[in-house]
This record gives structure tokens, sequence and C-alpha cells, in this order.
């Protein structure tokens, strides 16, 4: 396996209104995402990741049930079968977040991890959940309304091309699970986004890399553009990317375009980063016990 691996990065502005059915947003938004899933493998790209709940709108700027129509069961709905095909035609690895239905009427913010030959490898649903309003308008992100917290752990999955961890959006802010993916072996993390200027924009390029930087490991960020309709909340500023093990920007996308970014994770970087500084050697499990058993 070599040490160079190409990864693509997603961005994509919504193109219909969050007025419309649930059945017209995933329509358009699968069909373009497949051409974009395309194009990145034709720059080459191994492992692709596309941005959170790419399929319509991020609706969490309302509480609305319309969009439980929107979820669906995984690995048995018909948006993951779509991208195993997609991706065992390609040869390439795939990272699918998705709204996932589980039984009648259990929500979760989830990514399905899909191998190089169409197998699914398993999913990872976005364990903190946030209730955070924005706009003065009372847009916000309502998310404890759509999804229940992550039960499935931090998983990392054995891909043909990496050892992939998933965390999904709010998660970067919490650095433990970023820890335990690393102690599990991840080589790259991928986190797929919906966030605004004027909320986060100026953590997005400080947290990132200091999970990187922190557990040895690469991180790919992905983030959606554009204002969506008919809230508009406020602007989605992309600037997808990744970084390496040393807090280096590899590639970075722009702030208000449709993009592919395709940037190289070299394996042997990881391992002399990991050579040089010890985190994991030097760590000290046993002292950290407050952290579970103090309370806010």
């Amino acid at each position: 396996m070599s040490d160079i691996v190409k990864i693509g990065l997603i961005q994509a502005s919504n193109d219909v209104d969050g007025s419309q059915p649930v059945s017209v947003h995933k329509e358009k938004a699968i069909e373009k995402h497949m051409k974009l899933v395309r194009e990145a493998a034709g720059r080459g790209a191994k492992i692709i990741c596309l941005q959170e709940i790419f399929y319509g709108p991020y609706f969490c700027t309302e509480q609305n049930p319309k969009w439980y129509d929107s979820a669906e069961e995984i690995p048995n709905g018909p948006t993951t079968k779509l991208f195993q095909e997609l991706a065992q035609e390609l040869k390439v690895v795939i990272i699918l977040p998705i709204y996932e239905r589980e039984g009648i009427a259990t929500y979760y913010n989830t990514a399905a991890v899909i191998d190089a030959d169409g197998t699914y490898l398993g999913k990872y649903r976005k364990q903190h959940i946030p209730q955070v309003g924005v706009s003065k308008e009372g847009c916000g992100f309502w998310e404890k309304y759509y999804f229940k917290p992550g039960n499935l752990g931090y998983t990392v999955f054995d891909t043909a091309y990496a050892k992939v961890g998933v965390y999904i959006c709010y998660d970067r802010h919490f650095p433990e699970g970023a820890r335990l993916l690393g102690l599990k072996g991840a080589e790259i993390v991928f986190n797929p986004s919906a966030t605004v200027a004027g909320l986060s924009e100026y953590l997005w390029k400080l947290e990132q890399p200091a999970h990187a930087v922190a557990n040895g490991y690469y991180v790919a960020a992905i983030n959606r553009v554009g204002i969506e309709g008919p809230w508009e909340m406020g602007e989605f500023y992309g600037q997808s990317y990744l970084v390496d093990p040393r807090g280096n920007f590899v590639a970075m996308g722009s702030r208000d375009s449709d993009e592919v970014i395709i940037g190289e994770m070299n394996k042997k970087m990881i391992r002399e980063v990991r050579d040089i500084w010890q985190f994991y050697r030097d760590r000290r499990p046993e002292t950290y016990g407050d952290m579970t058993a103090l309370l806010p």
C-alpha cells in the first residue's frame, strides 16, 4: 500500500430553496454530488468525503417535522446503496454523511463509510448534539429536535487506502473523541460540517489543526458554501481543507464556490511525527479520572 494517498473533499451549495419538498432536495443534491465524486476520482482522489447531511439544505435551521422524511436506514436505504455502487465503480472510499432513521422513528446524524470495493464498513453517529441560537430571526442549529446523540463510540475503519476516523461538525469542539480516534489507530479523521460565519469561523482553522498535531494524524475538514433560503441564517463559509500532523494546511478550498479540493496525505509523515512527539507513550490516563467524574 502506497504511503501517498490523494484525498478529495467536496464542498457545495444547496441549489433548492428549503421550502421545496424533501424529495426535490434529495434528487437534485444526489445528482450534483455524484458528479462531484466522479470529478474527485478523475483527479486521483482515493478517499472522498461529502459535507454534513449532503443531500439537502441544513434543515436544523428550523424545527419542522417535514425533514424527518429525508432520513433513511443505513445501510439499507437507497442513498447508501447508490453510493456503494459508485464507490465500487470508481474504486474509491466514500465517507457519506446522511440523516439516518433507525427503526420506526429514531434519528441520528450519521456518516456511512464505504470501501473501495463497494463494501459497507460501518457508520459513525454524531456524538455531541448542539442547540444553538444564531440569528435575530430565531434561526439556529436546533439539532436536539432532529438527532439523538450517537451510541456507536469512536470507530476507526480500516479501508483499502488508510485507517479512517470520522467526527461530525460540532464534535470537533471536543478533544476527547479526537484522542480516542488516534488511540485506535486513525491515520486521517474526516469532519463533515455545516457551519456559518459569525458563529464558529474564528475556530475553524484553530481546533482541527490542533487535533492533528496533538494526535499525529491528518484531519480533513469539510464545510458547505452559500446562504440557504428561505431562512438565510448566515453564510456557510466553505474553506474545506486537509491539514497534516504538523499543523500545515495541505490544501484548502474557497470561501464561496462549489469545489472539489484535492490534497495528499503522506503516511510516512505520520510515522515521523509520532516518532518525534511521543504523546501516546507519555500520556497519563491513570491521572485523568476527574475528566469523567466531575460534572460541569
